[in-house]
């Protein structure tokens, strides 16, 4: 699976700035090919983050809109 220039931004973010580990970030995106739910609302279902850690995730994609 090809990873497009903004979602590289995108796990570089979680990667820097919330610290998630390139295990979470992968059981995220093995669930979304089963689910095709948004990246950030996997790693929250998934207890990869908290709500305060999605709150940023999510004001941090829409500044990159």
């Amino acid at each position: 699976m090809a990873i497009c220039n903004s979602e590289r931004k995108f796990i570089n973010f979680l990667h820097q700035e919330l610290e998630l580990t390139n295990a979470d970030i992968a059981v995220a995106l093995r669930h979304r090919e089963f689910d095709h739910g948004p990246l950030p609302m996997l790693l929250w279902q998934y207890g990869l983050v908290n709500l305060e850690q999605l709150e940023r995730i999510l004001d941090w994609l829409d500044e990159q809109n």
